[in-house]
């Protein structure tokens, strides 16, 4: 694919190191030099040195400086990196020049892609700290929820850059996202506040060339000793911010790096997952690996006592992010967060996406109790959300909802023998039969009579077994022993955010 963007490049040395500094676009205002990490700005035809930039931290992404791609019809080239920090991990966002010679944002966050141009706001924004998680906003005649707002700092950067905020300086970020799948954020960590307006993209739809595929494959994992038992640990990818002891089972924290001094929990009663981490499995055309495991708990806020459980497997795609499997009490379902927000009804009885209305299955608390491999945001077993399960069919939606975040995601059900087919556990898979039991159209040659002994005679076992030591907080049982606890399929679908919009 040929680069027709009609710009004329200009080069002058490094300060630093004497090394070429190129500028492609005319407004870019400073660069990093790829030799000696230095800031430069650039004054007319001379460039001043600023100091020294922090050196990227290795996420693993496909992406590089000088990949190109078409989006919205125009070539475009990534020129710039930025990477900052939140307070749920690290993200990247991409300065990308277009064949009209106007720049554009790849934004990147554990493999949710949102492209994004810079926009004037028609009316005045509120102001810093005024919105607040969840609220619904009206900006220039579209209705936006508010999805998150965090402080947020600058980590690192790399390329040509048109703007550099100062390093390490933390500002209020707020995203607010739309029915329709638009993506609205506002940085207030200019003056005055930059607004930026995308929607979300797959990588295979923009006929990327010059990816870093070949680099990625010569990547070794980190690898350091649990600061717990001293076993070594690898982590396999760099885009992680927890991480298990494979030997005694310490959740450990790599928000700050390998390099310092490492946080970790010990875990008791170690869970083994049904499906082996590392295991690679092909569902909905794509090969998943899964890389992290999670037992979680649910509670009606209105009976505490009441509890059951799920799993969510983490699944990982070079080029599709992340996904769960998440495994219920009454089926399995693959889920991956949505980029637009869901519109509730005024009762929150209902929600409605992409023109279908879904109807609330329940609301609970969810509670992480067991974790095990690698997630790409700081896991920590005690950590709480508040959830809403909603469903049309076997269509599923749910949103979880933290203090500085709300997070809907989206799937569908999955049969058992589809997910062991997936991932070649053909042998075992009485394992991953599940209440949802058969279609209803395999029962279609029984009697009706027959098909309620049948049932019956399930839930009666069913009853039998859950008394006979059933734990909840390892299997999807009530903790009041005799009762019988029901859970809406999929569970929290999957729930926690993977980024997107403006990261």
């Amino acid at each position: 694919m040929a680069n027709d963007i009609p710009q004329r490049s200009y080069s002058a040395p490094c300060p630093g190191c004497g090394a070429p500094v190129t500028f492609l676009h005319a407004q870019s205002t400073h660069a990093v030099c790829a030799y000696c990490q230095s800031t430069v700005v650039r004054n007319g035809a001379v460039l001043r040195r600023l100091g020294k930039m922090a050196e990227l931290f290795d996420d693993h992404s496909p992406l590089q400086l000088q990949a190109s791609g078409i989006w919205d019809g125009q070539a475009f080239t990534l020129i710039g990196r930025l990477q900052y920090r939140g307070s749920n991990g690290t993200w990247t966002e991409w300065e990308a020049l277009l064949a009209d010679g106007s720049l554009a944002t790849l934004g990147e966050d554990n493999g949710s892609y949102v492209f994004s141009r810079p926009g004037a706001a028609q009316q005045a924004l509120p102001a810093a700290g005024t919105l607040r998680v969840g609220q619904r906003v009206e900006l220039s005649g579209t209705a936006y929820s508010v999805a998150s707002r965090d402080q947020t700092a600058l980590i690192a950067a790399a390329g040509e850059l048109p703007h550099l905020p100062p390093l390490g300086q933390a500002f209020e970020m707020v995203e607010l996202r739309s029915a329709d799948g638009e993506v609205l954020s506002i940085d207030h960590g200019r003056q005055p506040p930059l607004v930026a307006r995308g929607r979300a993209v797959r990588l295979e739809d923009l006929q990327l060339r010059g990816l870093r595929e070949a680099i990625a494959k010569e990547e070794r994992a980190r690898q350091f000793a649990c600061p717990q038992c001293g076993a070594p640990v690898q982590v396999s990818l760099a885009s992680s911010k927890t991480v298990t002891c494979p030997q005694c089972h310490a959740v450990i924290d790599l928000s700050a790096g390998t390099g310092g001094e490492l946080r970790h929990a010990l875990q008791d009663e170690p869970l083994r997952p049904l499906i082996a981490l590392g295991s690679i499995g092909r569902l909905q055309g794509v090969d998943w690996q899964v890389v992290g495991f999670q037992h979680r708990l649910g509670r009606d806020p209105e009976d505490p006592d009441e509890s059951f459980g799920w799993s969510e497997y983490l699944l990982y795609h070079a080029k599709r992010g992340f996904s769960f499997l998440v495994d219920a009490q009454d089926g399995w379902s693959m889920v991956a967060p949505t980029t637009g927000a869901p519109q509730l009804s005024g009762d929150g009885r209902s929600a409605s996406y992409l023109g279908s209305r879904y109807e609330l299955r329940e609301r609970y608390q969810a509670e992480t109790d067991y974790v095990a491999g690698e997630f790409y945001w700081p896991v920590r077993r005690g950590d709480k959300t508040s959830n809403s399960d909603f469903a049309k069919g076997r269509t599923l939606l749910s949103m979880e909802r933290t203090a500085h975040e709300i997070t809907w995601s989206s799937g569908g059900q999955l049969d058992s023998a589809t997910v062991a087919q997936a991932f070649k556990l053909e042998g075992r898979k009485d394992l991953f039969q599940r209440s949802d039991a058969a279609p209803l159209s395999a029962a279609a040659g029984l009697s009706r009579t027959t098909i309620i002994l049948v049932v019956l005679l399930v839930l009666v076992i069913v009853l039998v077994a859950r008394c006979d030591g059933c734990d909840p907080q390892r299997e999807n049982c009530s903790s009041s022993g005799s009762s019988y606890s029901s859970r809406s399929s999929g569970a929290s679908y999957g729930g926690y955010t993977s980024g997107g919009g403006h990261k």
